[in-house]
């Protein structure tokens, strides 16, 4: 049977569910989930600023390894041994590339690809779930409170920060917290649980229209637009709601809701930083980019084994690094897929497409046994991410984002099946 409910709760079912048929009671497992979630999800992966807790981030995968175990020691579990084999594939067939591309030793090529360690959530996290057994309405409560707290932090550093904390010479390839450019003041705030509530919203909001509803998917809008100022954020969000209103608004107000989206979307790009989104001209940085895109075409060559395959990377450990060995400030997520091809091949980036696809997918098919505004908002995420990866490799940057959403509907699928097997043994 398929349930609903309304929020960020739903409940598969009372036997599955402790907190039964009522809201999520606070508790242990709602604060653990809070404490964890945004290291599972890498918020502090990129903030530098904040060293403790970026030194936190970038150990963390290798610090919850042994949460794999219940994973691993428990039958039947779908999607995850997915993500482990894409994993090695990816890490293991680029050092291998990188050892004869630029001349470094295997161990060395290991390094170059600890930003894929992240991937190991889709275990990990789903291990920490198997223990701990929040129900579907905790769990989903601690991913929603993540996002208002992302959404909270926002405002409050825009409204109070001074403006002597925001920073107006940037190196390339840095990334401060608050930043002033061409754009105004921004706030490079990591955007995945805010996401997920803003998706939850819409979903709500198109289920049942009202206007408290419509208010607040208007002001985590503005927030995004006004505050964040990332144009692949604003432009696959934007994209994300259109065709999510496609394929789930009621009929009889459909055509309204794209019309509404389309007259939006046309606001949106008169907004100046939006529009440089389109901009070829060297103040854009466009010109970095294509050079960056020709290098690499002209590195992998006519060589059909470089481009299935790849030629995987420089170790961050090598001072200089691609943009040495280029002579050019070489950043391989300035091209984004092209990039994925030329580290993993098109190999490479058909395993990443594939995860990102099957995962979607997968969600799906665990929305046809339970469903919530919240649930369909997570797998709203994955289709985002898919929509944004033209502009931004997610799958290379914050793999965990999409693993630990893996592991999610993995653990709602054991929640229905194991209260199914444990009602056919009553029976």
């Amino acid at each position: 049977m398929r349930s609903r409910a309304g929020g960020f709760a739903f409940a598969p079912s009372p036997a599955a569910d402790r907190a039964g048929e009522g809201e999520a009671a606070w508790n242990w497992r709602i604060v653990l989930l809070i404490a964890v979630l945004p290291l599972f999800g890498q918020t502090f992966h990129y903030m530098k600023d904040l060293k403790p807790l970026w030194a936190l981030s970038k150990a963390f995968p290798l610090l919850s390894l042994p949460l794999i175990l219940p994973v691993l020691t428990r039958q039947h579990v779908p999607l995850v041994g997915g993500w482990l084999i894409a994993f090695l594939w990816l890490v293991l067939v680029s050092s291998f590339a990188a050892m004869f591309s630029f001349d470094q030793n295997y161990v060395l090529g290991l390094t170059a690809q600890v930003k894929l360690l992240p991937m190991l959530y889709a275990l990990s996290f789903l291990g920490l779930l198997l223990l701990v057994r929040p129900t579907s309405k905790e769990l989903l409560l601690a991913f929603g409170l993540c996002g208002v707290l992302t959404f909270a932090t926002l405002f409050l550093l825009w409204a109070l920060a001074p403006q002597s904390w925001y920073v107006t010479s940037i190196e390339y390839g840095d990334a401060p917290l608050l930043s002033a450019d061409d754009r105004g003041n921004r706030i490079r705030m990591p955007m995945f649980f805010a996401m997920f509530v803003l998706f939850a919203l819409y979903r709500r909001l198109l289920a049942q229209p009202e206007w408290r509803t419509g208010a607040l998917v208007g002001v985590a809008l503005a927030i995004v637009i006004g505050i964040v100022r990332t144009r692949a954020v604003v432009l696959a969000s934007m994209a994300t709601l259109a065709l999510v209103t496609l394929m789930a608004a009621p009929p009889r107000w459909r055509v309204g809701a794209i019309a509404a989206s389309l007259v939006g979307a046309l606001l949106l790009l008169q907004v100046p930083y939006v529009q440089s989104a389109f901009d070829t001209s060297s103040a854009s940085g466009f010109n970095v980019r294509e050079v960056t895109a020709a290098k690499a075409i002209a590195f992998l060559g006519q060589d059909p084994l470089r481009w299935l395959f790849g030629v995987g990377t420089i170790t961050s450990l090598s001072t200089g690094g691609l943009a040495t060995f280029f002579n050019h400030y070489f950043f391989l997520a300035d091209i984004s897929w092209l990039g994925i091809v030329f580290e993993f091949g098109l190999v490479g980036a058909a395993i990443m497409v594939f995860l990102l696809v099957r995962t979607w997918l997968f969600a799906r098919s665990v929305r046809r046994t339970i469903d919530s505004p919240a649930v369909a908002g997570m797998q709203d995420y994955v289709l985002f991410t898919l929509i944004q990866s033209p502009l931004y490799s997610t799958m290379t940057l914050q793999p965990g984002e999409i693993a630990i959403i893996a592991a999610t509907f993995v653990y709602q699928s054991i929640i229905v099946r194991d209260q199914g097997m444990g009602t056919a043994r009553k029976a």
